[in-house]
């Protein structure tokens, strides 16, 4: 018996709300060694607060000395083994702007970058090219025709995009084309096993693509070439109605975020562009659902460019959109990230995540303030965070007792 058996088996229908507000690569580190991380320096008095009535601790998101992905991360965070349902961020971007992905479908999401004159990659983003930018050029690689496969391409946001490649015998296990690198140039699209011939024709066709797009994109200042990542079919994962009993709404900006929540179940309520325009939809839709999971990307992406104080300007954004939702009054309140991503390494790491759980029936553990070495010591102590949501289930009384 696994845990979704469990909490199938005891799931308990009531009138409570649970939040889940999720920080992007929330977790950091600090700078100098004894010195503050990003969470730990900023100026967080509404979570300050929450940690005097909450408990907190470290979610591991895959397991100990594994840093995650995104896709990873959330699944872990909603309940999913990571190591078990294995979702490629094509879908997921495909799926979170909108996107039906068929049963003959490969998805891979595009990164826009910018190449030399002699085709290396100096900047693998295209300079964050605006998305007034970007979508029509995503527009124009429709133009690409490739014999014996539908191709759709899809703009999403800044310097992404989605390619979905529709055909009889494509495979998804096709390795990514971005170095993960400047200075050198793209990798050639090959198949992860020799011995996968779907995958070897998703492969080729990948290249075919390519090469169209660059010679579409030659004359572009700023976008001129193109990488291709997470390739990857449509997985099928049991639903947040069915595993926890839960009606449950996701709040998000970025596609991926909304493809995550959408495969597991959730409904995506509303367009926001501002974490106070989430916190608009969080208060319009309040009594329509049981679940809320609210996605704010910065604290990630400030970690990425290693700007140690954008992140903590963007922590303390996060921080103060907490009054509007505890003015609600959830049952249940989460503050979490689905990974690390520290400044100071300017990338996801393997680090526990900060986590702070609130409810009435919560084991307070003393802690007047929200950060890593609070976590450190916390009540909830270092978890798994495949384990997240039966504690916030347990805390909601949404679960009955196991056993007579």
């Amino acid at each position: 018996m696994d845990l979704h058996d469990l909490t199938r088996e005891l799931q308990i229908k009531n009138k409570s709300k649970i939040v889940l507000l999720v920080g992007d690569g929330l977790g950091g580190l600090p700078l100098t060694p004894g010195g503050k991380t990003e969470l730990e320096t900023a100026n967080t008095p509404h979570l300050d607060a929450l940690a005097k009535r909450g408990v907190q601790g470290g979610s591991i998101p895959v397991l100990p000395g594994i840093a995650p992905g995104s896709g990873p991360g959330h699944l872990g965070l909603f309940g999913y083994d990571p190591l078990k349902y294995i979702i490629g961020r094509g879908a997921l971007e495909a799926t979170g702007i909108g996107f039906e992905l068929g049963p003959h479908d490969v998805a891979i999401r595009g990164n826009y970058c910018t190449l030399d004159k002699q085709g290396n990659i100096s900047d693998r983003r295209a300079g964050r090219i605006p998305s007034e930018e970007s979508a029509p050029l995503a527009k124009k690689l429709r133009e690409v025709k490739i014999p014996g496969v539908e191709v759709f391409v899809e703009p999403v946001k800044e310097h992404r995009l989605v390619v979905v490649f529709r055909g009889e015998g494509l495979g998804g296990h096709v390795k990514d084309t971005d170095p993960q690198a400047t200075g050198v140039p793209p990798l050639a699209p090959v198949a992860h096993d020799a011995d996968d011939p779907a995958s070897a024709k998703t492969a080729a066709i990948a290249a075919q693509f390519i090469a169209q797009a660059d010679k579409i994109l030659a004359d572009q200042p700023k976008a001129n070439g193109i990488t291709l990542r997470g390739f990857s079919e449509r997985p099928n994962l049991p639903s947040y109605e069915e595993v926890y009993g839960l009606r449950a709404a996701a709040i998000a900006v970025y596609p991926m975020y909304k493809g995550l929540a959408r495969l597991v179940g959730m409904t995506l309520v509303g367009k926001a562009q501002t974490l106070s325009e989430q916190m608009d939809l969080l208060e319009q839709h309040w009594e329509d659902y049981d679940f809320f999971f609210i996605h704010y990307k910065y604290t990630d992406s400030t970690g990425e460019d290693g700007n140690f104080d954008a992140k903590v300007k963007k922590t303390e954004e996060l921080d103060a959109c907490v009054p509007r939702i505890t003015a609600l009054k959830p049952d249940v309140l989460i503050v979490t990230g689905d990974h690390s991503t520290p400044a100071f390494l300017k990338s996801h790491s393997w680090h526990p995540v900060p986590t702070l759980l609130v409810s009435d029936s919560c084991r307070t553990d003393g802690h007047t303030t929200f950060g890593e070495n609070t976590c450190r010591t916390g009540g909830l102590g270092q978890f798994e965070a495949k384990y997240l949501m039966s504690l916030a289930l347990a805390n909601a009384g949404r679960l009955g007792k196991y056993g007579a």
